[in-house]
């Protein structure tokens, strides 16, 4: 694990990362029995043939709990203009109601693509979200795309689990709601084009790479930031129970024993073969403090003095600590890829933290990816 794993040993390592996983907002290093998905052509791959006979998503436009307490992010949706939406989706297999902030495109422009944008640990019930922390509004309003931010799924990797979780709400089936339930209704609402893309950080950077090897041509294209795709191994198994751990669940409650069937079938770097034909973006910093961890960064302005050394000492330090065992990661993804001659935009960058400047970087890098991948690579130049 590079300078990590050279400098500690693993047991080591594992008691300083559980001592400094808990504050840290944005973590995530990310089955009733999983069934793999029946195998069709990629001609095939249309919503309704993804999803067979499971139960569609009631979708509601507008607010469907307007009482206090408000979703935090609400405010920034109402005050966002009438192409910034909050919508509601009805999970059959969850049996909830998931919040969504959908980013519409001109109605002028005619039918256009989609991509989902999930968030990380957070799941966007906190503070610790693409919409809280970034300019992802103003961003994909510029770009005319539609955009679909799932705003729950706290530490449940958007994964479907093999056993109810009580603390994170029950059934966990986000994978069936997000690939199955969802994606009909809603882009119907939407008018989408028929492409779509998937973007995740952190924790669902590897759902990222999941979903595109589970239905492989779904997606026109996949992004990943500051990610771990092997998640089989010791370590990585680790650090997926250190994210699970805050939200009072377990690894084994998500798949099963480690190196189990419902595990491997899980795991993105055993089956990263299954990424070919998928455009790639694929981002990873080397964990070192870069423009976005110093004392004038736009991440740290309005703290008081105090609190900015807290502010930079957490970032510096937890966000690097994470960001180089990612790291480690990413270039073992890259060599896999690189030998199954699979091709990606690949960002490795010398500086930074696992932290949200780095992301919302890595928005205007990926699009590039999305564009050339949806054909729209000659718009907004």
């Amino acid at each position: 694990m590079g300078a990590i794993h050279h400098n500690f040993t693993r047991e080591r390592l594992m008691k300083l990362l559980r001592r400094i996983a808990a504050p840290v907002a944005a973590l995530g290093i990310a089955l009733s029995t999983v069934v793999a998905p029946t195998a069709v052509s990629a001609a095939e791959l249309t919503p309704a043939a993804v999803a067979g006979d499971t139960p569609q998503s009631t979708i509601t436009v507008g607010a469907k709990y307007p009482e206090q307490p408000a979703p935090r992010w609400r405010a920034r949706v109402n005050a966002s203009g009438e192409r910034v939406k909050e919508m509601w989706a009805y999970s059959p297999s969850m049996d909830r109601d998931v919040p969504l902030v959908v980013i519409t495109a001109d109605e002028s422009a005619g039918p256009r693509p989609v991509i989902y944008l999930l968030n990380g640990g957070d799941g966007g019930e906190g503070n610790a979200n693409w919409i809280m922390q970034t300019d992802v509004i103003d961003f994909y309003l510029e770009k005319n795309v539609n955009v679909v931010i799932p705003m729950e799924g706290k530490f449940s990797y958007y994964t479907d689990w093999v056993q109810e979780n009580a603390a994170l709400g029950g059934k966990q089936m986000w994978e069936t709601f997000l690939v199955k339930e969802l994606p009909g209704p809603l882009e119907e609402e939407l008018n989408a084009d028929g492409q779509r893309a998937i973007a995740g950080m952190s924790m669902s950077a590897t759902t990222s790479l999941l979903f595109p090897q589970h239905y492989p041509g779904f997606y026109d294209a996949a992004a990943s930031f500051s990610g771990c795709a092997s998640t089989s191994q010791p370590l990585p198994w680790e650090y997926i129970r250190l994210t699970l751990d805050r939200g009072n669940a377990t690894p084994e409650q998500m798949w099963g024993p480690r190196g189990g069937e419902v595990n491997i079938y899980n795991d993105a770097l055993i089956n990263s073969d299954k990424l070919r034909g998928t455009d790639l973006y694929i981002s990873n910093a080397s964990g070192l403090a870069g423009h976005w961890e110093s004392a004038n960064s736009p991440r740290f302005n309005g703290l008081d003095q105090a609190y900015l050394s807290l502010a930079m000492t957490e970032t510096i330090v937890t966000g690097g600590l994470i960001e180089a065992a990612t790291n480690k990661c990413t270039h073992d993804l890259k060599a896999k890829l690189d030998h199954a001659g699979i091709p990606a935009d690949w960002n490795l960058r010398p500086t930074g933290t696992h932290s949200w400047g780095w992301w919302q970087d890595d928005l205007r890098g990926s699009w590039d990816t999305f564009a050339r991948s949806f054909g729209l690579e000659n718009e907004n130049a």
